[in-house]
């Protein structure tokens, strides 16, 4: 089954934006997985400081990226509309090779597990067929409004 979505579709889907937003198109989904492309520019907010000589992009974000993708896996399903994917757990992370300005992000997820509260994906990132990084991920599924003024309550 081929599901393309573009970035309007994506962020009609995904909670997040600018400058978290880490997916750009998604190339398919079917019945237990998704693979989505990620474009790497160096007018990414992270090369700023991470590193300015030589930039590259953060493994943490390359997880995310993952993660962002099994979100819309998940997300795009009617019954879990409102719903927000949270890390419940990464594991296994291994990464392989820099990635850097100019590379295009392959993120392919496998859904291993998933239903109305936790989602357990396993995902590969690679850069023109290379392995750049690759983790398995545990979401908990929660209402999107139960963040909704969090910040201003723990201030002080």
């Amino acid at each position: 089954m081929k599901a393309e979505m573009d970035i309007r579709k994506i962020l009609s889907v995904l909670p997040h934006r600018y400058p978290f937003i880490l997916v750009d198109r998604v190339l398919e989904i079917k019945e237990n997985s998704i693979v989505a492309i990620k474009n790497v520019s160096r007018n990414e907010e992270f090369f700023n400081g991470h590193f300015p000589a030589f930039p590259v992009m953060p493994g943490v974000l390359q997880i995310e990226a993952m993660a962002q993708a099994a979100g819309i896996f998940v997300l795009h399903k009617p019954e879990n509309k409102g719903k927000i994917g949270l890390f419940a757990s990464i594991e296994n992370a291994r990464f392989k090779r820099p990635v850097v300005p100019g590379d295009q992000l392959r993120l392919e997820v496998e859904i291993l597990k998933f239903n109305k509260r936790l989602s357990h994906a396993r995902g590969t990132a690679t850069v023109d067929g290379e392995i750049a990084s690759q983790a398995e991920m545990k979401f908990l599924l929660a209402p999107e409004n139960m963040l909704e003024g969090e910040s201003d309550e723990h201030e002080g």
